[in-house]
């Protein structure tokens, strides 16, 4: 059995809180979603029950999240209208990151709740990961380093471009 090691997650991991949030401080995605300062915030859509920014922490260039408005970790508690346009906005943003990026594939889905692997695991979010043949390398092996060729900014920019030439 083969094994992919990601520590390059480890400035992420160590950025979690160790404890819980308290009820009456928000959420950063609730806080991304009421800001209206998008490119501040790297949010490339928004949709009436969703928006899509981009993931501070990529696997791979081009990585983003789909988040609901609704803020819950429950899967079970979004609605129909929810769930059909977190898969209308995912198909609209992996059209344009194939026309900005040429992914061979996707990785699509969900870590629900802390041990699953959510990082925020109070506000329910969807990742969409653009793959390519040979993106894992020797990198993350020999030197605790994972290559994302192109810098957030640029991808964000090459996206929302497609995004917007997209309606």
């Amino acid at each position: 059995m083969e094994r992919l090691f990601s520590p390059w997650r480890s400035e992420y991991i160590g950025s979690i809180p160790k404890t819980k949030k308290s009820e009456d401080e928000e959420c950063l995605f609730c806080t991304a979603a009421k800001n209206k300062n998008d490119s501040r915030n790297l949010i490339l859509l928004r949709r009436r029950f969703c928006f899509v920014m981009m993931n501070l922490y990529p696997y791979n260039s081009g990585h983003v999240l789909i988040i609901p408005y609704t803020h819950t970790s429950e899967f079970n508690r979004l609605s129909t209208k929810e769930y059909a346009d977190v898969m209308a906005a995912s198909a609209r943003v992996m059209e344009a990151v194939e026309k900005a990026m040429q992914p061979q594939g996707f990785n699509f889905g969900a870590n629900l709740g802390r041990v699953a692997g959510a990082g925020i695991d109070q506000h329910i979010h969807f990742h969409l990961v653009p793959r390519w043949s040979g993106d894992t390398n020797f990198m993350p092996t020999l030197a605790d380093t994972k290559l994302v060729s192109e810098s957030i900014q640029a991808t964000y920019k090459k996206l929302k471009r497609n995004l917007s030439s997209n309606k």
